[in-house]
């Protein structure tokens, strides 16, 4: 066997190698790989029973009711669609009808969406990214005024908009001595 060949059967060992490392590594995180979809892609989309994804949306006003042993049922809008989730566990402080809200979970066989995760905005000015390029591609979204300004989310309160000044003593600047 000449060196040329050596080299070439090495190479050819450690490519397979490499082949089988990547085979083994994206079979291992395609069952961790969830998709989102909003409630208007779920019902035009036909989602088949079972299946993973992220459900995003607006808690539909008047939708929320709360159960025994920690269980609620509340339905996820786009404003063109809804979705029923049941959710057994504790809600985020922030969750609330209204709002913009992320759920994870597995769609039942009856249509309803059934979440073992929910994630709640965070603050006043926050729609997760997902739920907005959804409401931007419905033209329900204007760059810079959100949902506030649409009516579809409370407004903030006063103190939430207070911004202090620059000249503020008590951002942090140092007093003189």
């Amino acid at each position: 066997m000449t060196r040329k060949s050596r080299r070439l059967i090495l190479i050819a060992a450690c490519g397979a190698v490499l082949a089988l490392a990547l085979g083994l590594i994206l079979s291992a995180m395609s069952g961790s790989i969830v998709f989102f979809r909003s409630p208007t892609e779920v019902a035009s989309q036909a989602v088949t029973p079972g299946t993973r994804f992220r459900l995003g949306g607006l808690v539909k006003d008047g939708s929320l009711q709360r159960g025994p042993d920690q269980t609620v049922d509340f339905s996820v809008t786009d404003t063109n669609a809804t979705v029923q989730v049941q959710y057994r566990g504790l809600l985020p402080d922030l969750f609330r009808e209204g709002q913009g809200v992320v759920a994870e979970g597995t769609l039942q066989p009856g249509g309803i969406f059934r979440a073992d995760t929910v994630l709640a905005k965070h603050d006043e000015s926050y729609m997760p990214r997902e739920v907005a390029d959804a409401l931007k591609a419905q033209g329900r979204w204007q760059e810079g005024k959100g949902m506030v300004d649409k009516g579809m989310v409370d407004k903030p309160s006063p103190a939430a908009e207070a911004k202090p000044s620059v000249g503020d003593k008590t951002l942090g600047q140092r007093s003189e001595r």
